[in-house]
C-alpha cells in the first residue's frame, strides 16, 4: 500500500486514503481495481479505433446523461484527432474509492495512465471506471492532459 500511495499524486492519495477509512471498500478493492482496469482498457481501445459512438453507448448511464452523444463524438474528433494515434500507454496508477468530488457516491476506481501519442509525446489520460447497478464496471469520465 505504502509504494502504491508513493506513487499516486496528492489528490489520488487523499481518494485513497478516505477509501481506507471505510472496511468494506478496501476489502473490495483489489478485485475491483483489475475489474474496472480491464473495462476501461477495452473502452480505450474503443476509443483508441476512432469508435467513439460505441464508446459512448458503452460509457456508464451517468455519462450517457451528462454527455450527449454528439457532442462526446464531435469533442473525441477534435481531441483525439489532434493527438494522433497512440504510441505506447503505462499504467501509473489505479486506486478504489466510493466518492469522487461533484458525483453520488458509488464504486469508482480511478486510473491513470501515462501515453505517447503520435503528436504529443508524454500525457497522462485519465479513466475512472464505476460499478453500474447491475454490477458491470463502465467508464464514467475520460481526462487527457
Amino acid at each position: 500500500m505504502r509504494t502504491a500511495m508513493a506513487t499516486m499524486s496528492r489528490w489520488h492519495g487523499a481518494v485513497l486514503a478516505a477509501a481506507l477509512l471505510a472496511a468494506p471498500a478496501w476489502a473490495q478493492e483489489p478485485e475491483s481495481v483489475a475489474d474496472a482496469q480491464e473495462a476501461a482498457e477495452r473502452w480505450l481501445a474503443q476509443v483508441d479505433a476512432g469508435n467513439y459512438a460505441s464508446s459512448w453507448r458503452d460509457g456508464a448511464a451517468s455519462f450517457r446523461t451528462a454527455v450527449p452523444q454528439q457532442q462526446w463524438e464531435a469533442t473525441m474528433r477534435q481531441l483525439r484527432g489532434g493527438l494522433g494515434s497512440v504510441g505506447d500507454r503505462a499504467l501509473k496508477s489505479a486506486s478504489f474509492t466510493k466518492t469522487l468530488p461533484g458525483l453520488p457516491d458509488g464504486q469508482y476506481v480511478v486510473i491513470q495512465y501515462t501515453t505517447q501519442f503520435a503528436n504529443k509525446e508524454q500525457a497522462v489520460e485519465t479513466v475512472t471506471p464505476m460499478r453500474e447497478a447491475d454490477g458491470s464496471w463502465r467508464v464514467s469520465g475520460y481526462y487527457i492532459r
